[in-house]
């Protein structure tokens, strides 16, 4: 992503969290917001079945919505022990904070200051103004380090929180995965949970995996956004383990599916070699 532009792939997701709500029943992940937020134009052409970039297809759509709704349910959990700060780490057009009712933690969007900008603009659009407990933290990363961006924010480091880095790792470098994981392990406050995905090397898929991750590849590689890091499972758990993670659970397609998807009849499954991984520091 430059620097005046927004992520197109923060659209994607926010396209595909969008479809869910239109295409399947019961829903896995219920955001009313997301057909709004995507702006009047995206979401007609939803609304009008032309699948011009591939939201019909439910493998990624699956693994999109299942890591929105672990990260939410991770937090329910730990809003429930107490914890009163949520950071999403490249939010692009996440709705959280315009949903939650009831108990409601302070929730700090870390984004691209373009990104930032153009959501704005989807949220002036939609009639969306920002909540109370809402802030927004525009980070540079050429520029400024995360703990600069969040000390700016307003962000307690003496208190626990649940971070979610969803859609990201793969667009970063290993070097800068491992700096920003290795932050968040001696920087937060224990007790903190962080949960994020990643996608393993192409050699562990199958066939017809590799065909469908090789032209999403392509796809974003287009967009200026390529795929540029990819973990394997058990080496991953030992970095976490060497950073200083004391608990980790990584979730793969089939206990994604297991969790939240087995009794489904409509075809919503995730295939491929994502993971969700969540991590207690």
């Amino acid at each position: 992503m430059d620097a005046i532009r927004p992520s197109r792939t923060a659209q994607g997701a926010a396209m595909h969290r969008a479809a869910h709500q239109l295409l399947d029943r019961p829903l896995l992940f219920t955001d009313p917001l997301a057909p709004r937020i995507i702006g009047a134009e995206a979401d007609a052409e939803l609304r009008s079945g032309r699948d011009w970039h591939g939201f019909a297809a439910p493998g990624l759509r699956a693994f999109i919505v299942a890591r929105s709704r672990l990260a939410e349910d991770i937090l329910c959990g730990a809003l429930a022990r107490g914890t009163g700060q949520y950071v999403l780490l490249g939010a692009g057009l996440d709705t959280y904070a315009w949903r939650r009712n009831g108990n409601r933690p302070r929730v700090f969007e870390v984004d691209h200051p373009a990104t930032q900008a153009w959501k704005k603009i989807r949220l002036d659009e939609a009639g969306m103004p920002a909540p109370a407990n809402h802030v927004f933290a525009p980070v540079d990363f050429e520029n400024e380090s995360l703990f600069a961006g969040l000390e700016r924010a307003g962000f307690d480091f003496g208190s626990p929180a649940v971070v979610a880095w969803l859609g990201v790792t793969p667009y970063l470098t290993a070097e800068a995965v491992a700096a920003t994981l290795g932050f968040l392990a001696t920087r937060l406050k224990p007790g903190s949970e962080i949960l994020f995905d990643y996608a393993e090397p192409l050699q562990r898929h199958d066939p017809a995996q590799a065909a469908r991750f090789a032209a999403l590849s392509e796809r974003v590689a287009r967009a200026g956004e390529p795929f540029r890091s990819f973990f394997e499972p058990g080496g991953l758990a030992r970095d976490l383990r060497a950073l200083g993670f004391s608990q980790i659970c990584d979730l793969d397609a089939p206990a994604l599916n297991a969790r939240y998807l087995a009794s489904r009849n409509d075809g919503l499954r995730i295939v491929g070699g994502g993971h969700c991984l969540h991590a207690w520091t």
